[in-house]
This record gives structure tokens, sequence and C-alpha cells, in this order.
């Protein structure tokens, strides 16, 4: 190999050029590790704001980690090592998790609009086969008398059977979460779960347990507010600064990879330059 004045290239430098090649490419794999980091957390963000307006909607977080390089991965060198493996290998989307935080709540003046005071309590909804859990309250009573969601998911009462009233007869919410028709009481169902860690996104507002272990709900923790709405728990300034900072930063992560293979580029036709 040879300098492009056609003197060949000591050792020295050859090492030198062959390791700048190598950091090239050390350089392209954690820009591109952090531009698909960032293009998956700009996903998560998108739908958080797809969702500003959406009843009883918690929103999603994106928990980045920083990575060991590949060399650490693999199990080639060990943190903290200092060599040439030990500079990190950028970063990836660990995980998502839901802000289970209270929202707000919304006057309606509709008894079927029912909203829960606690975080941590959901009403029970019966979709297909599944008994599911939904933070939006927003049911109505269809024509034969059934309470559904707003996606026509039958309501479910304490007992897990679907609630059904008379439709020809008047009826009032009691508190606690309770339907009086004619004196018949029908309390609505609940589910409070041991930890919200073992809850999954399932879809349309809705969650599934992964263990199905539910805490006990005292008659005094049923605090269901009648005529009110939980909103969503976006908040669409603050959603928006960080998909703006995360949309730059995936930017700056795809220059970094196109400056990196120009780089690359040129120093292997340095390398390969014929003799003159």
């Amino acid at each position: 190999m040879h300098h492009r004045d056609g003197a060949p290239l000591g050792r020295r430098e050859l090492i030198h050029t062959l390791l700048a090649c190598a950091d090239m490419y050390y350089g392209l794999y954690t820009a591109a590790a952090g531009a698909n980091a960032l293009s998956q957390k700009v996903e998560v963000l998108s739908n958080n704001l797809a969702n500003v307006d959406t009843i009883g909607f918690k929103r999603e977080l994106a928990l980045l980690h920083a990575r060991e390089s590949a060399a650490i991965e693999l199990g080639q060198d060990y943190r903290g090592s200092r060599s040439r493996n030990d500079l990190g290998g950028g970063v990836d989307l660990a995980a998502t998790a839901t802000e289970f935080g209270l929202g707000n709540f919304k006057s309606t003046g509709m008894q079927t609009d029912m909203a829960l005071e606690q975080p941590n309590m959901f009403f029970m909804v019966q979709r297909g086969d599944e008994q599911l859990l939904t933070r939006a309250g927003n049911f109505q009573f269809n024509n034969e008398g059934q309470l559904q969601t707003g996606d026509g998911d039958a309501v479910l009462s304490a007992d897990g059977t679907p609630i059904q009233l008379d439709p020809t007869l008047p009826w009032h919410m009691l508190p606690g979460g309770r339907i009086n028709q004619a004196g018949d009481i029908t309390d609505i169902g609940l589910r409070r779960p041991t930890n919200l860690a073992d809850l999954q996104k399932v879809g349309q507002n809705y969650f599934k347990s992964t263990t199905d272990q539910w805490s006990t709900i005292e008659p005094e923790d049923r605090r269901v507010r009648s005529g009110f709405t939980e909103v969503s728990g976006v908040n669409s300034l603050q959603e928006m600064t960080e998909l703006i900072a995360t949309s730059r930063a995936y930017e700056t992560n795809i220059r970094m990879m196109q400056t990196h293979d120009q780089t690359t580029g040129s120093l292997i036709s340095r390398l390969l330059r014929p003799a003159t």
C-alpha cells in the first residue's frame, strides 16, 4: 500500500489507517443503534399524541438504556477494561412502560359516564371471550338495555356478567358505582391489580393482566364519579416538545452514519489506490 504520491505506506502508518477504518465502522454501528432506538421512541410519542383526546388513555414511556460494546456483550472483554472495547455500544430501547397517573376529570352530565378516583382501579369489560380492563368510562346503554363501552363491548358487573337493565324503566346511580333500578342493585365490576406492572396494553384502550393477581376492594374504595370522564393522560405540549427533540436526535444519528460511511469509503479508496 502506498501514499497518494506513490511512496509505500510504512508499517506504523498502515496500522493507524486500518485502526481508523475500524473506528469508522464502530462509529457507524453506534450511530445506527441510536437511530433505531430513537425511531422506536418517535413511534411511541406519535401514538401518545394520536390519543391526546382519547378518554382514559394512559401515555406510554419509551425507556432507553446504554448498551455495552459488542465485544463485552459477546464475552470477549469486560466492563472497565479501559481497552478499545470499553467505549460503549450506543443505546437501545429497553422497554416501554405505561404511566398510570390519575388524569383530570371532565364533567359531561351523563349518568352513564363514569370516572374512577383512584389510579390503580379499572372497569371490567368483556371483549369476545376475554375479560379486560379499561379506565375509559364513556359508557352507554344500547336499545336492549345492556351497558356498553364506546366500542360496543359489554361492561361487566361485580360478579363478572354483563350489566343488563330493563330499557323501559328508569334507573339512577348510587355512590360506589352502584346502579339502582326499581330497587334492584347492580354493582359495576371493578378490579385493582396487585401490581400495575403486571398490566399490558392490548389495543382499544384496554389492558390485560399477565398474572391475574388482584387486591381486595373495600366498599369505601369504590369511588366512582358518575357524570364525569377521565381525560387522556397526554399533555400535548410536553409530548410535542419531546417528539421534536427526539426527531432531531434521530436525524443527527442518521447524519453521523452518513459521515462515517463517507469517511470509511475515503479511507478504503486511499488504501486501495494503486502506485503510480
